[in-house]
C-alpha cells in the first residue's frame, strides 16, 4: 500500500491531493488542500510570470511539501498547465520551485492536459460519448469523445482568470464585461469547424471548480437533498437564472453569495460567460457536472495502467469494488450476494415487472449492504444507507443512488422511514417507494442465503405457484442457517409481492 502526493498548478488555483494506492487497482483520497495562488494574474501584459505571483507559489507548494512529509507520502506527482506552459519566464521558474521546494513540476502539454481531463472523465461516468467543456485559471478546454475514445479536442488560450484581466479595464458594468466575454467566446467557437459536427445527442459535462461552485449555489436554491456534486444534471435554464444574478452585483456582493467560493467571486462571472456562451452556441438545454477532471486522470492512470491504453470498460463496478475494500467488507461474501440478488431479480421478473435498468440500483445496494459495519453493527443497515448517500460512487445517476441507499437501508426487517424518503422528493417518486421495498425483500433473501458467508447456497430456481412462490436452492452442503433465515423474510415478502414463500 502506498501513498502519493498529487499537485496540480493551476493559472488560478494549486491543489494538493493525497491519495492511498491499494496496490490492486484500487485508490482513495485521504486528503486535499486547496490554494488561490493566481500564478496566471497579469501575465496578458508581457507572458511573465509576476514575482508576488511566484513567491505565493513558493509559499503554497512548501506548505504541501510539508504536509506530504507529515503524512508519510512516498511519491509526489506535480503538473503545471496554462499558466507555466506559457510563461516566457518558464525555466527558471521550474528551476525555483525545485530549489525552494524540492518539487519537479512536469509542464503538461495541451493534449496531455486534455486527455488527462477526458480520463478523469470517462473512468468515472457511465457516458460512452459526450462533450466536456473544462474551463480554467488560464486556458478553456473543449473534448469531444464517442465510443470510449477522444474524437477532437480544442484549447482555448483564455479560462476564467485571464478573462478577468482582459475585461477588467473597459470602464464598464460587471453586466456588460459578461457580454463582452460572450460575443469574444463565441468568435472563438466559430473557429472550431469540428464543432458542427458534434452529436447533438452527446451529454455536455463540465468539468473545473466554476462548475462545482454552480452546483453549490444551485443546491441552496433546489435545497437539493444529495450533497454530491459528481452527476448533478443542471438545466441550463436554472444556469442563466444565475448566471443573471452573479454578473448584475459587483465583487464583495458575489462575495455574499452562499454557494459561491469568496475566492472565485471576482472570476466568476467570467466563467459563467464561457458557459452561457457555449451552451448558446451548441444549443444545449442541459448538462451535467463532472466532480472528475485532471488530478483523478492521473489516479486512475496511477492505480490501473492499462487506463493509460483504454477506460475501464465497467465503471460502477470499478467504484463499487473500491469501496467494497475501502470499508472492509467481506468480498466474497459480497460478491455472492450480489450473484443470488440479481438471480432472484430475473426469476420473479413475472411478478415486480421492472425493466432491466433497476438491476444497477440492486447491484449498488447488494454491494455496499454491509458497508454500515465500518460504523457499528447494530443498525448497520441504517449506516449502509448514510454511507451509500455519501459516498462517490462512480457510474450511477443521483437517482440510482439514492433508490440503492433506502434498499440497503431497509433489507433487514426495516421499513422505509418516511420523513427520510420524503427528504429526497425531488429525486424520487412514490412510485420508487414500491420499488424500494420490493428490491429490499430480494436483497434480505440473497443476503440471508449466504449468512454464514460459506457460499454453501450455489444458486436459485423459482416457480411462481397460484399465491406461492417456491424457491428451490441448489447447495453444496448444509443450508439449514440459511433457508431458516431467507424464511423469516416470509411476511415482508407476501406484503411485497402478495405471494406465500417456500424455500427448499
Amino acid at each position: 500500500m502506498e501513498k502519493i502526493g498529487i499537485i496540480d498548478l493551476g493559472s488560478n488555483s494549486a491543489r494538493l491531493v493525497i491519495v492511498k494506492m491499494f496496490g490492486d487497482g484500487h485508490y482513495m483520497v485521504e486528503d486535499e488542500l486547496k490554494e488561490s495562488v493566481r500564478l496566471g494574474q497579469d501575465m496578458d501584459r508581457d507572458g511573465f510570470l509576476k514575482p508576488q505571483r511566484v513567491a505565493e507559489t513558493v509559499k503554497t507548494l512548501k506548505m504541501f511539501r510539508r504536509l506530504c512529509e507529515a503524512n508519510g507520502v512516498e511519491r509526489v506527482i506535480a503538473v503545471a498547465t496554462a499558466a507555466v506552459r506559457r510563461a516566457k519566464n518558464q525555466r527558471s521558474f521550474l528551476d525555483e520551485i525545485q530549489a525552494s521546494c524540492g518539487i519537479k513540476l512536469t509542464v503538461l502539454s495541451e493534449e496531455d492536459e486534455a486527455t488527462l481531463v477526458y480520463r478523469g472523465v470517462i473512468n468515472s461516468m457511465d457516458m460512452p460519448k459526450g462533450l466536456i467543456l473544462e474551463i480554467g485559471g488560464g486556458s478553456t478546454k473543449i473534448i469531444y469523445y464517442n465510443r470510449r475514445s477522444i474524437l477532437n479536442y480544442a484549447t482555448l488560450a483564455f479560462g476564467a482568470v485571464t478573462l478577468t484581466d482582459l475585461f477588467k479595464n473597459d470602464g464598464v458594468s460587471p453586466k456588460e464585461q459578461t457580454e463582452k466575454i460572450e460575443e469574444f467566446f463565441l468568435e472563438q467557437f466559430k473557429k472550431i469547424e469540428w464543432l458542427s459536427e458534434v452529436d447533438p445527442d452527446a451529454p455536455l459535462i463540465g468539468v473545473g471548480g466554476s462548475f462545482r461552485n454552480l452546483y453549490k449555489m444551485n443546491r441552496i436554491v433546489r435545497k437539493y437533498p444529495l450533497n454530491v456534486v459528481h452527476n448533478y444534471t443542471f438545466a441550463t435554464e436554472d444556469f442563466r437564472s444565475i448566471y443573471d444574478m452573479v454578473r448584475e452585483l459587483d465583487v464583495e456582493k458575489r462575495k455574499r453569495i452562499r454557494g459561491l467560493s469568496p475566492a472565485r467571486a471576482d472570476i466568476m462571472p467570467a466563467a459563467l460567460a464561457i458557459v452561457k456562451s457555449f451552451t448558446d452556441y451548441m444549443h444545449i438545454e442541459s448538462f451535467t457536472i463532472g466532480g472528475c477532471g485532471l488530478r483523478e486522470g492521473i489516479m486512475i492512470n496511477q492505480a490501473v495502467p492499462l487506463t493509460v491504453e483504454r477506460p475501464i470498460s465497467d465503471v460502477l463496478g470499478y467504484s463499487l469494488n473500491t469501496l467494497v475494500k475501502y470499508y472492509g467488507c467481506n468480498e466474497a461474501h459480497v460478491e455472492h450476494v450480489v450473484h443470488l440478488s440479481i438471480q432472484l431479480f430475473k426469476q420473479l421478473r413475472v411478478l415486480h415487472k421492472f425493466p432491466r435498468a433497476y438491476l444497477k440500483v440492486l447491484k449498488i445496494a447488494a454491494s455496499l449492504h454491509d458497508c454500515g459495519y465500518r460504523v457499528r453493527y447494530y443498525n448497520n443497515q441504517q449506516h449502509s444507507r448514510y454511507i451509500i448517500l455519501n459516498s462517490a460512487i462512480y457510474g450511477a445517476t443521483h437517482r440510482e443512488i439514492v433508490l440503492a441507499a433506502f434498499v440497503a437501508g431497509c433489507h433487514r426487517k426495516e421499513d422505509v422511514p418516511v420523513s427520510d424518503w420524503a427528504k429526497y422528493k425531488d429525486i424520487v417518486t412514490d412510485e420508487d417507494l414500491d420499488v424500494v421495498k420490493k428490491l429490499g425483500v430480494l436483497l434480505r433473501i440473497g443476503e440471508c442465503l449466504d449468512r454464514s458467508g460459506l457460499g454453501v447456497v450455489k444458486g436459485i430456481n423459482c416457480d411462481v405457484l397460484g399465491d406461492s412462490v417456491i424457491m428451490k436452492t441448489e447447495i453444496s452442503s448444509d443450508a439449514t442457517l440459511e433457508i431458516s433465515q431467507a424464511m423469516d423474510a416470509g411476511v415482508e415478502f407476501k406484503r411485497a409481492f402478495k405471494k406465500n414463500l417456500e424455500i427448499l
